[in-house]
């Protein structure tokens, strides 16, 4: 377990006492919650940054890079054969 030592103004800290949110599974489950929150904006903004930087690819597209790679497959087990 980590101690953690934190400032806070005096009536912040006064009323997350009252509401019990000083408590160490309620710290716990905020900071949780915060990560989480993180995690979602960042994966978010990756798509967002993905989104715009590579072109989408048609149907035919597709389909023509899953025939392209299945030929590749092939050839590489022709030969190892």
């Amino acid at each position: 377990m980590t101690t953690l030592t934190i400032e806070l103004p005096d009536n912040l800290a006064k009323e997350a006492k009252d509401a019990g949110l000083l408590a160490a599974d309620a710290m716990e489950n905020l900071l949780r919650e915060a990560m989480r929150a993180r995690r979602i904006d960042r994966l978010f903004e990756t798509m967002s940054r993905l989104r715009s930087q590579t072109p989408a690819l048609s149907e035919e597209e597709v389909q023509a890079e899953i025939q392209a790679a299945r030929a590749a497959r092939r050839t590489a087990n022709a030969d190892r054969r």
